[in-house]
């Protein structure tokens, strides 16, 4: 978390000082070195380094086994899409610099929101942290019926819901496929109340501090199809993987197959975001096609 957040901060005023634009692409390349290799060790190595050395192995390169035994830093997802972005916007030039590290380190440290998100972006977070807040009691009231809707979500919803689903996903063999389907829908319930709850009691703590979060659910479930799901559902993950991931590939202005294979690229890598699992990898590709 430190290194993420002293890298950022001197990345971006050096990228706001520096006139010439290759050298302003070696300090963003720098960032996103710093803060996708951190993500990589901790989350991913593990996963990619046994198939590396079998795709080696056929080379008639033989490498010894090896797994990476450390403890992955809790929220590391989050906050290293929080500072990244910080770094692009400055070198897009729609963010200034921030001057005082100790409200940058704050925007990044945040504790309500740093676990699970949501994913704030720099232009919406440093201005609050910056300017003097005010707690009223409509504030007090949004706040305290965010806390109390949210551990409803989780502890009425989602910790019954858990009861089903894993009691039918650690046995599905001896249940019939009515039983397995009221486990699945248990689980899509339990899921929504623990993500959605957390973010509503993460917003009602903010409120309370005077600080206002972005919306990350808005009714998910109620949704047409695949893209209006994800307008709807962690709304701070699915635009960033928007913003920085799928319009730099080209969006949809390079035709239509160009579109789908950045549509594909985007959700494999919004899969794998979730977790180092091949189980993510074709969930991504599920929702790519």
């Amino acid at each position: 978390l430190l290194i993420s957040t002293v890298t950022d901060y001197f990345v971006a005023r050096a990228i706001s000082q520096c006139q010439v634009p290759r050298t302003k692409k070696k300090w963003l390349l720098l960032s996103i070195f710093v803060n996708l290799g951190i993500l990589v060790l901790f989350k991913y190595f593990n996963f990619f380094i046994q198939p590396f050395i079998e795709i080696v192995a056929i080379f008639g390169i033989k490498l010894s086994s090896f797994h990476l035994n450390v403890i992955l830093p809790v929220g590391i997802s989050f906050y290293t899409f929080q500072t990244l972005s910080y770094s692009v916007d400055v070198y897009r030039g729609s963010q200034k610099p921030h001057q005082n590290f100790i409200e940058f380190a704050l925007y990044v440290a945040f504790f309500p929101q740093l676990v699970a998100g949501p994913i704030e972006r720099a232009a919406k977070m440093l201005p609050q942290i910056s300017s003097r807040r005010i707690v009223n009691q409509h504030k007090i009231n949004e706040g305290f019926y965010l806390i109390v809707i949210g551990l409803c979500k989780k502890v009425v919803l989602a910790d019954q819901m858990a009861l089903i689903a894993n009691g039918v996903f650690k046995g599905y063999e001896s249940y019939s496929g009515l039983d397995l389907w009221v486990g699945l829908m248990a689980f899509t319930l339990q899921i929504y109340g623990d993500f959605s709850g957390y973010t509503d009691i993460a917003r009602g703590t903010g409120k309370l501090m005077g600080f206002d979060f972005s919306w990350n659910f808005k009714n998910p479930y109620l949704a047409h199809n695949p893209s209006e799901f994800w307008n709807r559902w962690h709304i701070s993950l699915s635009s960033w993987l928007r913003d920085y991931l799928y319009i730099p590939l080209g969006g949809n202005r390079l035709g239509k197959k160009r579109t789908a294979i950045n549509l594909m690229i985007t959700m494999l890598l919004g899969g794998l975001w979730h977790g180092a699992s091949w189980k993510f990898c074709i969930w991504g590709i599920y929702h790519g096609v």
